[in-house]
């Protein structure tokens, strides 16, 4: 088996999420490439959660529709579930609490109890079932529980050896060449990128999908001082406060709490204030689904802001690129002293990779200034940016949310003063604009790259798009940098193309909307807005009917 599906779930505070992690970091240790992708209500306890974890000889990034392996901790996860399982899948139940005809059950919850464990340690059964059903050794699983269980690990080791010692190998699983890689969230990935570029100051108020970031800097010693406040507005506005005083700051969110930012925004862009908001999208509008997915926010994050706003937005696909994009941005914030969105959804924040991007990330400095005296903080300038000081440093550095002269005194009174520096935020933007197309990663090219069909697409709608296009006439175009809109680059690639299809997960087809802003027009569109995430087998059907 080179490239196969497990399916682990229970209800809430079973367990299975953790219980999906120590089985890929199994197969991970075996020398297969891996991704993970969880699903779970908004509860803490009942309803259904489960896991997919993906193991293939090469790198992963999306799961797959059907599973060769279904790990039911409950009856939901048969329920739900069985229809996904292959034709010589195989099923591996908690018969404490499931019925089913067929299969490999196992009393989970009566042997943990028998070896002095708690109900959740069932998942403790399960898994280490499923390692000897493969042929994984149990030094392996003992291994891997060492480092995963801070709390119990005797307990859980025994009852993972009694169990381990009862059940017979059934599925021999090769052991490949490669070495583990690192297995990192979106979230995680993001949150290391930024520390590599100076960060300084995180601030969050929980909301998920983006919560795991507050969590993660504010539980390792990375050098972050890591603040929750009582809403997003107090986030917001704390974080310009720091940039003021120098500190790089980030601060995370979702589209609700995204929408309280947005004068939070405007007050960044007119003070020329750097920060760095990250804005996991899921299911709107309002409340919506909280723990699913969506691509709809991208129209909302584009007009952030009122008045004439200057800011980068970036979408990247995968944890290699939320760790190379959120330290880029932190930097191109500082640079050019704007705000700057990375904006992800719950599929990338919450889904867990391998990890071995190559990408050197280091802080670049702004530019700062030197003078001491008559410090100009908005000076007029070709390049539109002013050089920057900050307070202590022996110079009056004033910020405004007023329109105002080059040293921070309001100019409302002043129309030639007022279009000055309305002209001068938007030389900005024109430098920003031509850093885009400079890039050679604004965008990305799979596929068959002299293809006449283009399927243009964003986000977490990439590795599906990418992976059902393997084999078809297709070339794939992902656009990663989305404002300033690298509108040259694209255009380039679209020069021979005759049929132009673009995926995406929302309604209103909101980048086939940018498209067409800037001149390019979508023959076809293939959306979900499910809440669920769109899958490559969906892609690939829906573009045959398409070609």
């Amino acid at each position: 088996m080179k490239d196969f599906t497990i399916l682990i779930g229970g209800q809430a505070g079973q367990g299975s999420r953790k219980a999906g992690l120590v089985i890929a970091k199994i197969l991970n240790n075996l020398g297969y490439r891996i991704f993970i992708y969880d699903d779970y209500q908004s509860l803490v306890k009942g309803g259904h959660s489960f896991s997919k974890i993906r193991a293939s000889n090469k790198k992963v990034f999306t799961q797959n529709r059907e599973v060769d392996f279904i790990l039911a901790l409950d009856q939901l996860t048969i329920d739900k579930h069985i229809d996904s399982l292959k034709e010589n899948g195989l099923v591996v139940f908690n018969s404490s609490k499931v019925k089913f005809s067929s299969g490999i059950p196992i009393d989970a919850e009566t042997i943990a109890k028998e070896e002095g464990g708690i109900p959740i340690m069932a998942n403790t059964v399960i898994v280490s079932v499923f390692a000897r059903i493969i042929g994984a050794s149990f030094e392996l699983l003992e291994s891997v529980f060492k480092k995963e269980f801070k709390k119990g690990l005797e307990i859980n080791l025994k009852i993972a050896k009694r169990i381990y010692d009862e059940i017979e190998e059934r599925i021999k699983i090769e052991k490949l060449e490669n070495e583990p890689l690192p297995l990192i969230t979106g979230n995680e990935a993001l949150a290391l990128g930024a520390v590599k570029a100076g960060l300084d100051m995180y601030y969050a108020y929980p909301m998920t999908p983006a919560t795991s970031i507050l969590h993660f800097l504010a539980g390792h010693k990375l050098g972050v001082q890591t603040i929750q406040l009582e809403n997003e507005i107090a986030v917001i506005i704390s974080a310009l406060g720091s940039a003021y005083a120098g500190k790089r700051s980030m601060l995370g969110t979702s589209g609700g709490g995204f929408a309280l930012m947005t004068e939070g925004i405007s007050l960044a862009s007119i003070a020329e204030l750097p920060i760095l908001i990250v804005n996991s999208q899921r299911t709107g509008p309002a409340t919506g689904v909280p723990t699913y997915n969506a691509q709809a926010d991208l129209n909302f994050v584009l007009n952030a802001g009122h008045g004439d706003i200057v800011k980068f937005v970036v979408a990247p696909k995968d944890a290699d690129e939320c760790y190379e994009w959120s330290g880029r941005l932190l930097n191109l914030a500082w640079k050019y002293q704007t705000p700057a969105v990375l904006l992800i959804d719950k599929e990338i924040s919450e889904s867990t990779f391998n990890f071995e991007s190559k990408v050197r990330i280091e802080k670049q400095e702004a530019l700062l200034s030197d003078k001491k005296e008559d410090y100009k903080r908005y000076e007029i300038t070709p390049s539109g940016i002013s050089p920057l000081a900050f307070p202590g440093e022996g110079v009056v550095s004033k910020v405004t949310s007023y329109e105002h002269d080059e040293y921070g005194y309001t100019a409302e009174e002043d129309e030639e003063v007022i279009m000055q520096m309305q002209e001068k935020r938007l030389r900005k933007f024109e430098e920003m604009q031509k850093e885009v197309e400079d890039m050679v990663d604004a965008i990305k090219v799979y596929g068959k790259k002299d293809s006449k069909n283009v399927l243009i697409t964003w986000g977490s709608s990439s590795h599906p798009a990418i992976e059902a296009t393997e084999d078809l006439d297709v070339k794939v175009l992902q656009i990663i940098v989305l404002e300033p809109f690298p509108v040259l680059q694209i255009l380039d690639e679209l020069e021979n193309a005759s049929n132009i299809i673009c995926v995406e997960q929302n309604a209103l087809g909101q980048l086939a909307s940018l498209l067409a802003k800037n001149g390019i027009e979508v023959n076809e569109l293939i959306l979900k807005y499910s809440s669920r995430v769109i899958l490559k087998e969906e892609i690939k059907d829906l573009i045959k009917e398409v070609l």
